[in-house]
């Protein structure tokens, strides 16, 4: 329904340099939040629906997982203005501070489900927040008003909450066959989308906070171990592009494998979400050809490894592109963060890095599997890794199993005992490989330096002495279900491993299973 005031409508809702109708958080959207916090209520302010090549801005919608979408207009009309107002039905209006156009928020949310989902989506009721009029002074509009806009429809400005949340409650009964919550916002909302496969995540408030929140010149992400930081990191890069189409973005993630994944996951983002940006935007790489690209300015030779390059000698500025994102930092040497520091003055800098003490956190809610099983055996690794491997292929598929360990060990396991001892072929991923010259349908043996991004089901884990602290418990965090970490003498990366392990386990205040 649109209402009209005979007064000239100020700006287009639906054109995609529209100004923004500010949604401030007066006392009765407070009022809205408020709710949310003790129900299963999610609202946002001022949001933005994105759509092949437009941008939607909402002012105000809420779900109700059990009945549908709630869109609020907010508009700061007064008694002494509705009073002389003339009231009528109106077409073919946009929204403005003088109108309402409830419709056309109806139909962007429409045709993102029926582009998605195949289906009409949730009902949606409409209801209209106003600032300046009180229940008393409704009754005594005329009623043409009251026609048509009725009084459970208005929220008043001396509505009490249990006043609002009645009527939200009364509009229609409780509908326990709707999509689920994720799968709603999901569908509307793809700068807060995380996709795992074919599950659909909506992003928590903390990363949502983040995503929303400006980036200074230099920042930091920091979360706990699988707190969603790369995913957030990929969903802060394509929400900056598409608020600011013209910028151009660099991410750096530690492999070429990564880098690929990282690509593939950013395309089925898009491609999910039915947006149209730039995509060449967005340049992924690894530090080596960042460097690379560095050295070539300095019309020097490039560079086979970035260990073989003297990182000090390269503090000249260095302008990759106007956002410069690293993620991983705690995997890479240090040196290489501190040039990036040093070079990257001129640009918007973001580090994401996983800490363990949730006091840094920005990122505090973890989501490690808390029934996984982590096991520490001293016993004869290689003998038992093969054991272990045998007896998980019994019930589980095997790409769900990873073997990481040292290159020796990898390439005996692969060259003979895996393959008459298993029967089966395994696949050695390498990160400085490309995404599509690799296989995941076999069970995995890979490296702890070719591990970031990867993920399994089970992992076990040899020779922790061949790498360093960080690295094993990044490789512990991405077992999904267990993790078996075989040692034949304990070294300090053990003992480490464990404290980190125990002492983890006490801050989530869960009973975990008897190590091993």
């Amino acid at each position: 329904m649109k209402l009209s005031m005979n007064i000239p409508f100020l700006h287009s809702f639906f054109k995609k340099k529209n100004t923004p109708l500010h949604v401030p958080d007066s006392i009765l959207v407070k009022k809205l939040k408020s709710l949310c916090k003790h129900s299963d209520l999610r609202v946002y302010s001022n949001i933005k629906i994105y759509h092949h090549k437009i941008a939607y801005t909402v002012p105000l919608i809420m779900l109700d997982p059990l009945r549908g979408l709630y869109i609020f207009e907010i508009r700061p009309w007064t008694y002494d203005d509705l009073k002389n107002a003339d009231i009528q039905k109106a077409t073919n209006q946009e929204s403005s501070l003088k109108t309402l156009s409830y419709d056309k928020t109806h139909q962007i949310i429409r045709q993102k489900f029926n582009e998605l989902r195949h289906n009409d989506g949730v009902p949606i009721f409409n209801y209209l927040i106003m600032e300046n009029l009180s229940t008393d002074e409704y009754q005594h509009l005329n009623d043409s008003f009251q026609t048509l806009l009725p009084v459970d429809k208005l929220i008043f400005n001396d509505s009490q909450d249990s006043d609002i949340f009645k009527k939200l409650q009364e509009v229609v009964p409780e509908n326990h066959t709707l999509p689920g919550t994720d799968t709603i916002l999901g569908t509307l909302f793809v700068q807060y989308t995380i996709l795992q496969g074919d599950n659909i995540h909506i992003a928590t408030q903390e990363q949502i906070d983040f995503i929303n929140t400006p980036l200074n010149s230099f920042n930091y992400l920091y979360g706990l171990p699988v707190s969603g930081k790369s995913s957030i990191l990929l969903l802060k890069a394509l929400t900056s592009l598409l608020e600011n189409p013209s910028l151009s973005i660099t991410i750096i993630k530690p492999t070429t494998l990564a880098c690929d994944i990282f690509k593939k996951r950013l395309l089925d983002l898009i491609e999910y979400g039915i947006i149209e940006v730039d995509i060449t935007a967005i340049e992924i790489i690894t530090p080596l050809e960042l460097l690379n690209k560095h050295l070539k300015k300095l019309n020097k030779l490039p560079a086979q490894n970035v260990a073989s390059v003297d990182l000090s000698k390269m503090y000249k500025k260095f302008t990759l592109s106007q956002i410069v994102m690293c993620d991983d930092v705690q995997l890479l040497p240090l040196e290489f963060i501190e040039y990036l520091r040093k070079t990257q003055q001129d640009t918007t800098l973001l580090l994401v890095q996983s800490t363990n003490s949730q006091s840094e956190a920005l990122l505090t809610k973890s989501f490690i599997n808390e029934e996984r099983e982590i096991h520490f055996l001293q016993t004869n690794p290689y003998a038992k890794a093969l054991h272990l491997a045998h007896t998980l292929l019994v019930n589980n598929p095997l790409e769900s199993i990873m073997i990481v360990s040292n290159i020796q060990t990898l390439h005996n396991l692969q060259d003979e005992e895996l393959k008459s001892f298993l029967n089966t072929e395994a696949q050695e991923i390498s990160s400085e490989n490309h995404l599509l010259e690799q296989t995941f349908s076999q069970l995995t043996l890979t490296t702890y330096t070719d591990i970031n991004t990867l993920s399994a089901k089970h992992i076990i884990m040899l020779d922790l002495c061949s790498t360093n602290l960080h690295t094993a418990i990044y490789t512990l965090n991405l077992a999904e279900k267990s993790v078996h970490v075989l040692y034949e003498d304990e070294s300090q990366e053990i003992i480490d491993l464990k404290e980190m392990y125990e002492s983890s386990k006490e801050r989530r205040g869960v009973e975990e299973p008897t190590l091993s």
